[in-house]
């Protein structure tokens, strides 16, 4: 080309450039033994590894909640259950927070210290029971956590549509809503309890 020449315009000359779609954002991540050891919250909130049940994760998680129950009750009393549930609770929301966030899931069925937290407090406020009673308070508090009538159910959507892209506080929802609908299950399973034993 003669430097004197006029530029002829290229053929692609003033297009845009071609749009990239944005990256797809990452999915839901698995539970395994490595993630539970990961993080002290991960180990909390998975139950000490019973949320990692492949089937029915949260009665596995209550299952372990009434073994300790048993376990632990010689060394216990009123004051010390009641230490240990209030200390429980707290910890239990950061540590369901912290992993919801982790496993990007606002309530992963895994995550089963909700269900350890809220069967103590059960076992604990119907203690003395023989395990005829223990057996029912299970058996309830299975049926009100899996079936979620009523309260039960209220509770368990009252955060299920914050969005963490545009809540800064949506995994802190999260994680109290994690805990608040088996503490409603454990208080429906006590109110029925209290029935039968006051019409018995």
């Amino acid at each position: 080309m003669h430097p004197n020449e006029p530029l002829h315009e290229l053929p692609f000359e003033g297009l845009a450039p071609p749009a990239f779609a944005a990256p797809p954002s990452p999915g839901p991540v698995r539970p395994s033994a490595r993630f539970m050891l990961s993080h002290p919250a991960h180990l909390l909130a998975l139950g000490f590894g019973s949320g990692l049940s492949p089937k029915a994760p949260g009665t596995t998680g209550t299952l372990w909640a009434w073994l300790a129950f048993v376990v632990l009750a010689p060394w216990m009393n009123d004051a010390r259950w009641a230490v240990l549930i209030a200390a429980s609770l707290p910890l239990g929301w950061w540590a369901c927070t912290v992993t919801a966030r982790n496993m990007r899931v606002l309530d992963p069925g895994s995550v089963v210290w909700d269900e350890i937290v809220a069967f103590w407090l059960v076992l604990w406020l119907v203690t003395p029971a023989d395990f005829g009673g223990q057996l029912a308070a299970f058996a309830l508090f299975r049926f009100f956590d899996a079936v979620k009538p009523g309260p039960v159910g209220w509770a368990d959507g009252l955060f299920h549509g914050v969005d963490s892209a545009t809540d800064p506080l949506a995994w802190h929802k999260a994680g109290l809503g994690i805990m608040l609908d088996d503490l409603v299950a454990g208080a429906c399973t006590l109110l029925v309890l209290a029935g039968w034993r006051f019409f018995q």
